[in-house]
């Protein structure tokens, strides 16, 4: 089975940028407009209803960026976590308006917790328990709404953890969303496996991929071949899973060059 048709993140303005390129072929497009605590905490309705006019006649799926700002899914506090709740709670709201079946949440793992597992040894557990309480009532939401959640690498060195927590969890709204970039930093500045082990650790659990590329020393979003990801290997990764993920172009800046950036892709024979 192909790989799936390469969507994009965007934000408002892209839409109008991209929007022959992304309609025409219907491809999937992940809105990131949602994830910052004023825009979440405040009145979405208005942008939800400008989305939805510039949305008619788009087919390709859809996802959004649910907030993450200070949001730690394994927070050991049940009174934070309730705040976090709420959070998540109110982006599956702007989800379903949206006509969105995926949403992706943060994951909490950090090198810190690597170095730490067994100095502090209770700590992983109670982090797994942590997460299971917060994303609770929250599966069971996205369930009703059809969206599923896909749990982001972020600071996380192990591959398993997330993996871990997923299944874990056993929730069928509950995957892992996998970050080329953030995987190569960890890889370039922490040691982490590379790339393709995060990928083949993930296995079926994986829905969703953010293709940017980085130079291994920050978390950069250039674009697929602009950093030092190897996209040949990436690619063949992604084939052999027996899942066929979600896949978005997530770059910082000139959005404009995104159809370019997938011709290129498409000239290796990696991407359509």
């Amino acid at each position: 089975m192909p790989l799936p048709l390469l969507g994009t993140a965007i934000r408002r303005p892209d839409l109008d940028t991209l929007r022959d390129w992304i309609f025409d072929a219907g491809r999937a497009i992940e809105i990131q407009d949602f994830v910052m605590p004023e825009v979440i905490a405040g009145d979405t309705s208005e942008l939800v209803a400008d989305y939805r006019t510039a949305l008619e006649g788009h087919e390709g799926p859809r996802g959004i960026h649910g907030p993450f700002f200070g949001l730690d899914l394994a927070n050991p506090d049940a009174e934070i976590r309730a705040v976090i709740q709420r959070r998540l709670l109110k982006g599956l709201e702007i989800a379903e308006a949206l006509g969105a079946t995926h949403m992706v949440v943060h994951s909490p793992f950090t090198y810190w917790h690597v170095l730490n597992r067994d100095n502090y040894a209770a700590l992983h557990g109670q982090m797994l328990d942590a997460i299971a309480a917060c994303l609770a009532p929250v599966l069971t939401r996205a369930d009703a709404v059809g969206c599923t959640l896909m749990l982001e690498n972020i600071d996380d060195t192990d591959p398993a953890h997330r993996i871990e927590a997923i299944r874990r969890i056993g929730h069928p709204r509950l995957k892992a969303s996998l970050d080329t970039g953030h995987a190569e930093l960890a890889h370039g500045r922490y040691n982490a496996p590379p790339v393709v082990d995060f990928i083949a650790r993930a296995g079926d659990a994986l829905g969703h991929v953010h293709l940017q590329d980085a130079d291994g020393h920050a978390d950069r979003h250039w674009h697929p071949g602009e950093g030092r990801v190897p996209w040949a290997a990436v690619f063949t990764a992604l084939d052999r899973l027996p899942a066929r993920p979600r896949l978005i172009l997530e770059v910082r800046d000139r959005p404009e060059r995104l159809p370019e950036t997938v011709r290129r892709l498409e000239a290796l024979g990696l991407a359509c």
